[in-house]
């Protein structure tokens, strides 16, 4: 890169900084929502909550549900069909 080029672009380097940052985060968020073992661990979290009887069965269900749906949809992300 030469001296010209370099204090053309030496203004942006703060802009890029920052997108490159945004970036690492967003893939980061992006790794954690798409990992079946937190979902699988709120699962297993939600069978206690019934079991010690904080939520009722209805509860349990919906959110299971829930929780199930997003399984579906990590399997989905990771065979590329999203």
């Amino acid at each position: 890169m030469g001296l010209l080029e370099k204090l053309i672009t030496s203004p942006l380097l703060p802009v890029r900084t920052v997108v490159w940052v945004a970036q690492r985060v967003a893939d980061r968020a992006e790794a954690e929502y798409y990992d079946p073992a937190s979902v699988r661990a709120e699962l297993a979290e939600l069978e206690h909550r019934l079991a010690d009887g904080e939520i009722d069965e209805e509860t349990f269900e919906r959110e299971e549900d829930l929780l199930i749906e997003r399984l579906m949809e990590i399997d989905r992300y990771r065979r590329g069909d999203l």
